[in-house]
């Protein structure tokens, strides 16, 4: 199995998009992490699932986890309020790796290398130096094919295990 076999179309989101709604579409689509993008397509960064979430939990609350079993229901109803007037770009982790890249060749053991290296519950795959993209863009002709999750890898590495 290449990557090129295993990509899927995945959401996007820019760096300039709200943070509420790409949190909306991680909700209703039930995604482990959304791929972030800068204006040209080009992966710029995987924004967990996980990371929206300690967004909205206050820090006091994170340091102390006993202190989530004060706040009535009313406040907690209302946590996703904190994500009102961000960007994607303010949700990102400082300190997050770039995002997983893997060429359309290769193979599925180095697909879950990387995603284990860094922990990442998604990949990126990429077809570089595409020259019609590069020319149009002016970027360095990247051309994002789609995405394999984590969950989509187990899936096909079980799959051919059954065999």
């Amino acid at each position: 199995m290449r990557a090129r076999d295993l990509a899927v179309e995945y959401e996007t989101v820019g760096l300039d998009s709200d943070a509420l709604d790409a949190a909306r579409l991680m909700a209703e689509r039930r995604l482990p992490a959304l791929l972030v993008v800068d204006g040209h397509g080009v992966p710029k960064a995987i924004l967990p699932a996980s990371q929206m979430i300690k967004l909205l939990v206050p820090g006091y609350v994170i340091e102390d986890p006993t202190l989530a079993a004060i706040i009535d229901e009313r406040h907690a109803d209302r946590l996703c309020d904190a994500l009102a007037g961000l960007k994607v770009r303010d949700c990102l982790s400082k300190s997050a790796p770039p995002p997983v890249v893997a060429a359309p060749d290769d193979t599925a053991l180095e697909i879950a290398a990387q995603m284990a290296q860094v922990r990442s519950p998604l990949v990126a795959v990429v077809e570089r130096d595409v020259p019609d993209r590069a020319e149009q863009t002016g970027t360095s002709g990247s051309r994002l094919l789609g995405v394999i999750t984590a969950s989509h890898l187990l899936e096909r590495l079980l799959a051919a295990t059954a065999r």
